[in-house]
């Protein structure tokens, strides 16, 4: 990925909702030409379904962002509780890169005890998981990717990342889908 691939970068964060809540979950994009905030995207996945993948790839495919959007950015790998995003499926269907980025390292144990017991679909969900691999340091944050080499994601997040460890499109995402949920934003990034 050359420099001006990372020009342009969708970065996307699910709302917050309570434990006991059914249904949709607000998703946000957040659009960014270089270090410019250019736009939001908003659509919605079920909580623990099966669609993120679809609804992302409609949601920038359908879009005025589309034609120049390089890559996406996913905090997490799931979103709307345990909907996890296919992110082969997602970078087929948009041909650009995946870059999900973590915090901290997630305990894979609990993920797929969670997800094989409790969760509709949760072998296919666990399959998705593994095949991506293990997260990977990359600074002071942990990724997986597709479509671009570990330099590439590393290099993509210091050049996002201005504010704290956690790239901007992915800061900004955070706390406006925090605002839809509670009015305002609020919470760590």
């Amino acid at each position: 990925m050359a420099q001006k691939h990372l020009s342009n970068v969708i970065g996307f964060d699910d709302a917050p909702f309570t434990r006991h809540f059914q249904g949709k979950v607000k998703v946000v994009g957040a659009v960014y030409a270089g270090l410019r905030f250019d736009g939001v995207l908003i659509g919605e996945v079920e909580k623990d379904g099966t669609d993120a993948a679809s609804a992302l790839a409609a949601l920038v495919g359908q879009s005025k962002f589309a034609e120049h959007a390089q890559f996406i950015m996913l905090q997490g790998i799931t979103l709307a509780g345990f909907n996890v995003v296919d992110v082969f499926a997602l970078h087929d269907a948009l041909s650009m890169p995946i870059l999900v980025v973590s915090r901290k390292r997630p305990d894979l144990t609990a993920i797929k005890n969670a997800l094989t017991a409790h969760i509709q679909a949760g072998d296919a969900k666990w399959g998705i998981i593994e095949k991506l691999g293990p997260m990977e340091p990359a600074g002071a944050v942990y990724v997986q990717r597709v479509g671009l080499s570990l330099d590439q994601a590393i290099m993509a997040i210091r050049h996002f990342s201005r504010h704290g460890v956690i790239p901007e499109p992915l800061r900004t995402a955070h706390l406006i889908a925090g605002a839809l949920s509670f009015g305002q934003s609020r919470g760590n990034t």
